[in-house]
This record gives C-alpha cells, structure tokens and sequence, in this order.
C-alpha cells in the first residue's frame, strides 16, 4: 500500500505540475501590446481612402477626425474548452481608432493598428467583470501567440472599417470590416450623439473570429481554447477636421 500511495503520489504531483503549465499557456490567448506612450505614430493603410475626404471637404462637406484620445474600442475574449476552468477571459483594447467621417455625406471611414492593441487594462477589466488577472509573463506570451499565429499582423497589420448610414434608419449603421485579408459586412443598432463641434458614436457587434478565416487558438485537441465568438463595442468621437 505505501508503494502505491507514493506512485499516486508521484502522478498526482505530475499532473498538477501539468495542469498549472498548460494553465499559463491559456494565458497566452489574446495579443498584448505594449502601452501607447511606446509606439510611433500611427500610419494609415496604403489603400485608406484619404483622398476621399480631402476631396469632400474641399467641396463644402462637412469633415470631422476621429479623436484617438477620446475613443476606444473593447472587445471581450472569452476561454472555452473542456478546461476552460485553467484559462482567463481576456479584454483586448485599442486607444489608436484613426480616421474620418463625412457627416453629410453619411460615411466614414476608420482603421485600427493591430500592433497597438493592449490587452487587460485594470480598469476595462473590472468594468467587463471580469476578476482575475494574468501576470505579466502570460500577457507577453499572448502577444506572441495572438499577433503571430492567429491575427498574423506582419501580413494583415490593420483593422479597416466602413461605415455608412442607412438612409431608412438613421441610428442602424451599415458596416465593413476588413480583418485578416477579409470583408464581412454587419448591420449595427448605434447611438449617435451630436457634439458642439462633432459627434460621438456608441455601439456594440457579436462576430466569430471564423468568420474572417481566423481560427481561435487553442490547444490539446481543443481542450483548451478561445470562444470563436468576440463581443465588441465601440466608443468613437469626431472632431474639427485635420488631414494627415
């Protein structure tokens, strides 16, 4: 019996000593970015429609720049799996939504760059919920991980976004997102708030990473992995034009 006893003994410490690393490598789910106050200036996508609006507002249309500042995008990622219980659900964020937007036209266009993606910042943790924290450590490998092998954004480095108002539902935004060499289009409920010198812009999307050909990462034959499902919400506020 004491033989068997140190056996089950030996094997329970192996599969804690398992189940704790596999427990870091779930971590290592979402991108992570370093701060803003570390990264260059955002540069548009060589085929973001700049012209357009230089055109429009040369015209007499009235042109507003998205305010990097003041907006902000969020989306939650969620574990899943057998031993999803091993894992954190994640917020991933970007504070770098650049672009414009033609109100009078009814369009606008925006782009994000993924390398400046930060995930779980304290405060849109605890906003979403969610009351575990990854250490550091799991955080750096998530940037590997999520950027390298899921987004690949060496090949696809920006989100692009075009936004045109239904004419038959004001508050009902006609979208196009272009991810990961993808376009899917979505129609989204909105709030649209007219500023003293622009507008500010609210709302929220559920897609699947699948639907962009993105497969959500995940190991031990899936056991292990991230929701295909992202809820996403958005924060943009425009302002006084200013070309690039």
């Amino acid at each position: 019996m004491t033989k068997q006893f140190i056996q089950s003994s030996s094997t329970n410490i192996r599969l804690a000593f398992l189940l704790v690393t596999l427990a870091g490598m779930m971590a290592a789910c979402t991108p992570h970015i370093l701060p803003p106050s570390t990264v260059t200036k955002d540069q548009a996508p060589a085929d973001f429609p700049e012209a357009y609006y230089r055109q429009a507002e040369s015209t007499g249309s009235k042109i507003l720049t998205v305010d990097s500042t003041r907006s902000l995008v969020t989306i939650i990622v969620r574990r899943d799996g057998a031993l999803s219980r091993l894992g954190h659900d994640h917020v991933v964020s970007s504070r770098h939504v650049s672009g414009y937007v033609d109100s009078t036209g009814g369009r606008a266009d925006l782009y994000i760059p993924l390398d400046q993606l930060v995930v779980d910042e304290p405060a849109l943790r605890l906003s979403a919920g969610l009351t575990t924290q990854p250490s550091e450590d799991a955080i750096n490998g998530t940037r590997r991980n999520m950027l390298d092998k899921v987004l690949e954004s060496g090949r696809y480095p920006h989100a692009l976004i075009n936004v045109k108002l239904n004419p038959a539902d004001s508050q009902t935004l006609s979208v196009s997102i272009t991810l990961h060499g993808t376009v899917k289009n979505f129609g989204i409920p909105a709030q649209i708030k007219i500023l003293a010198e622009g507008m500010e812009i609210n709302g929220q999307i559920t897609f699947n990473q699948s639907d962009f050909g993105i497969t959500p990462f995940s190991i031990l034959g899936g056991a292990i992995r991230v929701h295909d499902r992202l809820d996403l919400s958005f924060r943009i506020i425009a302002g006084k034009y200013s070309a690039q």
